[in-house]
């Protein structure tokens, strides 16, 4: 992994926020768009784009990652990056990280083939994988337990915030609150 002093990076950013808070706050947007398949759409996230389809057993072509893996993928990199980032900041001297995300679906309930079954994962796992030969297990303990509190898309999973749906574009405009973040086509 390469050496960076990310204490003395990330310090400025520390001391503003603590002076004012409200420049910590930002909003984080994915804007997804219809292509020439209804099994596929691109999404923006404003630094990027991709492409995402329907999964194949919902009946997409399996060319490009479901809603499913991106979840999965956001979660997996969040887990990642944030610890890189606290092995690098604390010196606990990593020679690999690796963090696998998976998720339980029973496509019943996204087809709508049994309304018993509900939408959504009914499972998640991450495993962090962390090989430091060199580094004591009361550090290695930290960082795991950092990772996990620093996490924001497993936080975010955790302690779900409040969602609100707008519909928009039947004539008038509708908010409503939804129960949760599971989406039906994994």
């Amino acid at each position: 992994m390469a050496t960076i002093d990310l204490r003395a990076l990330q310090q400025p950013l520390k001391d503003q926020y603590r002076a004012d808070p409200a420049s910590a706050k930002l909003i984080l947007r994915a804007t997804a768009s219809q292509t020439d398949s209804p099994l596929r759409c691109t999404v923006d996230l404003g630094r990027g784009q991709i492409t995402a389809e329907a999964h194949p057993m919902a009946g997409g072509p399996g060319q490009a990652p479901c809603p499913g893996d991106l979840l999965l993928g956001a979660l997996a990199a969040c887990a990642q990056l944030t610890c890189q980032m606290v092995a690098a900041a604390t010196g606990v001297p990593v020679e690999r990280i690796t963090v696998t995300a998976e998720g339980e679906l029973d496509m019943r309930g996204s087809m709508g083939v049994a309304r018993e079954v509900p939408v959504g994962f009914e499972a998640i796992r991450l495993r962090v994988a962390i090989d430091a030969p060199d580094a004591p297990p009361d550090r290695l303990a930290r960082l795991r337990a950092r990772t996990e509190q620093f996490c924001v898309v497993l936080q975010t999973l955790l302690a779900p915030p409040p969602i609100t749906v707008e519909a928009v574009g039947d004539g008038t405009e509708q908010a409503e609150s939804a129960n949760s973040g599971a989406a039906g086509n994994a």
